[in-house]
């Protein structure tokens, strides 16, 4: 046994949540709805406006999150990102200490973590504007060895790929280190732009891959097909696992000795931020502890749909009830 089941590299971005009227949204001049990244200087006069409303702080990152729900269904776990010594970067450190997560000393000194300011107006919709800041200075020199070695699986976050200079250098070193010592490699598009803008560096690294997380959208991108079905036949070959998730029409999975195709949980969504990033946790979480792929990502699917019936992209309690649920359902 390892010490740990799952190592994942990423982005380390903390969340903030800021519940505004229509009228204080109105003001700012955002088109409703929309995600834009922005330098640390705008950031910082975005939070200046909402400093007296104390915001809801949440850490994140994609496949961080997947390394949480990981945690709270019961798995060890660790994480590799960068964040600042300011107070986000603190607050970052402390959380993932409380979930019981191995994220080493990613403190920069003198640098500003990441952060998504989440604006939610009474409709329920999210309005983000995303400073990476030093969540895009991780490189080949802040891949922990002694991590990825002790860890049966490394789960790699495609974003990592958008920043050519370093990221990629760090995604290179994760795999080498990973290959390296017998770890298996665990790999998501995150966005269809990652595979159609980063292609060389994308399928140089899932040809290392052992498993690969896509929705319809980044299946279709990297497949060069028309449907998640249709790319989940082309990738065959490509990679020796996958799980295609398809919104509300559940999802593909190819595992070991499982070919299947797994059922959602209808629901009325408040926000779909997440859903990917807990089924791919989930499922990570059933295959370490021999559970078959396709009831995984049936336990999987549960779980999302927990998280897009609320506000947050993940869970803060009742993780494990649910997968309990999910697995019996």
């Amino acid at each position: 046994m390892r010490e740990y089941q799952l190592c994942g590299l990423g982005n380390a971005i903390v969340d903030i949540f800021v519940e505004i009227s229509d009228a204080e949204f109105a003001r700012l001049g955002f088109e409703r709805g929309t995600m834009r990244l922005v330098d640390v200087a705008e950031q910082r006069d975005l939070l200046g406006l909402f400093q007296k409303q104390d915001p809801r702080l949440v850490s994140g990152g994609s496949v961080a999150n997947s390394v949480i729900a990981f945690s709270q269904l019961g798995g060890a776990a660790a994480f590799i990102g960068c964040v600042g010594d300011d107070r986000y970067g603190l607050f970052y450190e402390s959380e993932f200490e409380e979930l019981n997560i191995d994220i080493g000393n990613p403190a920069i000194v003198n640098q500003t973590t990441g952060t998504c300011v989440c604006l939610i107006t009474p409709d329920a919709e999210r309005t983000m504007r995303t400073c990476l800041a030093v969540s895009s200075h991780l490189s080949a020199q802040h891949v922990d060895e002694a991590r990825i070695k002790n860890s049966e699986w490394l789960f790699i976050e495609g974003y990592v790929f958008a920043n050519a200079e370093t990221g990629q250098g760090a995604i290179r070193e994760a795999v080498h280190v990973a290959k390296k010592h017998g770890t298996k490699i665990a790999l998501t598009c995150s966005e269809a732009f990652i595979p159609e803008a980063f292609g060389e560096p994308f399928r140089a690294a899932l040809q290392q891959a052992d498993l690969l997380f896509c929705n319809e959208t980044e299946a279709c991108a990297l497949a060069g097909a028309g449907t998640a079905e249709e790319a989940f036949r082309k990738l065959e070959g490509v990679v020796p696992s996958l799980v295609a998730t398809n919104g509300a029409r559940g999802a593909f999975v190819r595992h070991e000795d499982v070919e299947a195709h797994v059922s959602a949980f209808p629901c009325e969504p408040k926000d779909l931020t997440g859903a990917g990033d807990m089924l791919a946790g989930a499922f990570l979480y059933g295959i370490t502890r021999d559970v078959p792929a396709d009831r995984a990502a049936r336990a999987g699917c549960y779980l999302a749909r927990k998280v897009i019936t609320q506000i947050g992209a993940r869970l803060h309690h009742g993780t494990r009830r649910a997968w309990d649920e999910g697995l019996a359902s």
